[in-house]
């Protein structure tokens, strides 16, 4: 059976369907991929593996608006994990659509005016279409990664912290990032990991890392040279920035664009709609 996983906007509709006499709510228990009938009673939620959800555990999620919750043997848990590794905390941050991943409480889509899952699918159309062998230099919750499969051949995703994945392996819309056969996970670090890739592999690269107060090697002239020699010739770029309005985000943008140059792409521009930098080998 499939892991139940709720937000705080499920939980809202039980207790709005509470409130209102019902005796069923029509619910997704995969943060709104798909919805179920349930029934209501005296003591909460029924759910479909005969547990029940308690009114009072439901009070609680809709409570916290910053976390998704597994439920396990009727029991919430907030998705959240610590990583020794990194120093950081990982959680599963709920939106209207998909979820997003904080970091040390940094989220890593934008979430403003658009979903994680639009998100996803803008910074891919930047450099459409994803085509041959894509390099996805970051997994998160694996988003990119499974998106670029719709008409990639093959995607290659790395992910640095372990801790990163049990959060994807909670996460109703990662699930993909485990089954698709067209997707490679390998763990490490970016940084160290495409130095050791063979030259001329990827037709298409997303570079998609965290802010660069996490991960400024990332952003380094060493890296593009590397992201640089694992491209093939008139193969294509997305580097994710930020907010190119913002005083830091004009900065980094212009310095990353100027390092790319130096590394050897062309046609370095802006991608504004997607907040990132588009260049070409």
């Amino acid at each position: 059976m499939k892991k139940v996983v709720l937000s705080h906007y499920q939980a809202k509709l039980v207790l709005d369907a509470q409130h209102n006499g019902m005796s069923s709510v029509s619910l997704s228990l995969d943060l709104g991929l798909s919805t179920t009938h349930l029934l209501l009673d005296a003591q909460g939620l029924q759910l479909p593996d005969g547990n029940i959800l308690l009114w009072g555990a439901i009070e609680e999620i809709a409570k916290s608006t910053s976390s998704c919750f597994v439920i396990t043997d009727g029991l919430p848990r907030p998705i959240q994990f610590y990583s020794e590794a990194t120093d950081r905390v990982y959680s599963l941050y709920p939106t209207t659509g998909a979820p997003t991943m904080l970091i040390s409480g940094i989220p890593m889509h934008r979430i403003k005016d658009t979903d994680p899952h639009q998100d996803t699918l803008e910074k891919i159309s930047a450099i459409k279409p994803l085509v041959g062998q894509v390099l996805d230099t970051a997994t998160g919750l694996g988003y990119t990664a499974i998106e670029a499969t719709r008409t990639a051949g093959q995607v290659t995703t790395i992910e640095l912290d372990p801790v990163a994945l049990a959060v994807c392996k909670l996460n109703p819309w990662s699930q993909e990032l485990f089954d698709n056969p067209k997707i490679t996970q390998v763990i490490g670090d970016s940084f160290e990991v495409v130095a050791e890739m063979e030259a001329g592999r990827f037709t298409r690269v997303i570079h998609d890392p965290p802010v660069i107060s996490l991960a400024g090697d990332l952003y380094s002239s060493e890296f593009y040279r590397e992201l640089y020699r694992v491209m093939r010739n008139h193969s294509q770029l997305f580097h994710y920035v930020g907010d190119p309005e913002s005083k830091s985000g004009r900065n980094i943008t212009a310095g990353v664009m100027r390092r790319l140059e130096q590394a050897g792409f062309r046609q370095v521009r802006h991608a504004p709609r997607t907040f990132g930098v588009v260049a070409m080998k």
